[in-house]
């Protein structure tokens, strides 16, 4: 393997490898605002950042790819960034686990995030197994179906394989929907994924599974939907949840503020006296469902105090401060063990 191989995640978000999860995640959501391709259109160096860092995310955030991913680190060092090519695997006990089976650091991570390889690459060390991850279950049954690809309706009258490997999409992939080609190792196909697609969601592809011992007729293959993390939206059940910061001001006097939805911002009226952490529903503005409609978007508000004011707002404030009458620790006044 060689040395430029090899990717420092922690390097990639800017932090160091005793980070905390925390750590890991402001990292994330401040280089993902950087380089999103909203805010960045057209320009092709911040989108192969943009994936870069959400690949690097996508590792460190979880804590057992996060163990793997640090074992694995060790393994190249020891081995001079340069095994397997020419040397002998160095002499690193990881618990039994083996990573000079990987031909490359992109065979590993593409194990590790249960990723497919390139359609057109060419087969490296160990890539039979590693084109896609799948678990067979014979039979099938007990899968679920997704966006119009069917069901189990034929029963053979010996068992099939079935096969499920995980597919990566971006929010805007799993909203919009999208065609993916995919390399199995010994055969391209083309996928559509139908706009709604939820992490989880199950996607069957009918016929493109393992081939079955007794009779050679091929099982279907399920694909299980991981959706990159957003610097802005996220899931809560069926709805997308975000956080809106909004002015002292505005919280107290209400307001009209522009909220990014996933197809364009809207306005939404802010009450006055609305607290933070507080959620107010746009409704009909939320995730796709695949019988029609969409859910609702929760967004969740945050009170952005500023920490530099000019001479005349500090003088409003203060004098605001001399005649408030409102006391917001009333109700703890009295409080006690």
């Amino acid at each position: 393997m060689a040395a430029t191989d090899y990717k420092d995640y922690y390097a990639v978000l800017g932090v160091n490898k005793t980070a905390t999860a925390d750590d890991i995640k402001k990292a994330f959501r401040k280089l993902a605002r950087k380089y999103h391709p909203d805010v960045n259109p057209g320009n092709q160096d911040a989108e192969a950042r943009f994936k870069e860092v959400n690949e690097a995310y996508e590792v460190l955030s979880d804590p057992e790819k996060r163990q793997k991913y640090d074992q694995f680190g060790q393994y190249w060092k020891q081995a001079g960034g340069g095994w397997p090519g020419g040397g002998s695997s160095p002499n690193v006990d990881f618990g039994n686990f083996d990573f000079s089976q990987y031909g490359s650091f992109d065979d590993f991570i593409n194990e590790l995030l249960g990723r497919f390889g390139s359609p057109g690459a060419g087969p490296s060390p160990g890539a039979g197994r590693q084109a896609y991850s799948y678990r067979t279950t014979p039979g099938g049954p007990g899968f679920g179906d997704f966006g119009g690809f069917g069901g189990f309706g034929d029963t053979a009258t010996a068992p099939t394989q079935d096969s499920e490997a995980a597919i990566a999409l971006t929010l805007r992939e799993a909203f919009q929907g999208v065609q993916k080609r995919l390399n199995l190792g010994n055969e391209v196909i083309d996928v559509r994924i139908p706009p709604g697609a939820k992490p989880g969601s199950r996607i069957r592809v009918k016929g493109k599974g393992p081939a079955s011992p007794y009779n050679q007729q091929r099982g279907d293959l399920y694909l299980v939907v991981n959706i990159q993390p957003h610097p802005f939206f996220q899931f809560e059940g069926d709805n997308l949840v975000c956080e809106v910061p909004i002015a002292p001001d505005e919280a107290v006097l209400g307001a009209q503020i522009e909220i990014p939805t996933p197809d364009g911002s809207v306005t939404m009226n802010v009450p006055a006296g609305v607290r933070a952490g507080q959620s107010l529903r746009l409704r009909g503005k939320g995730w796709p469902n695949p019988k029609g409609g969409r859910s609702d978007q929760i967004v969740k508000i945050a009170i952005a105090s500023p920490k530099e004011l000019s001479p005349q707002e500090r003088e409003y404030y203060e004098k605001i401060r001399a005649i408030r009458s409102f006391n917001p620790r009333s109700q703890i006044q009295s409080m006690q063990l």
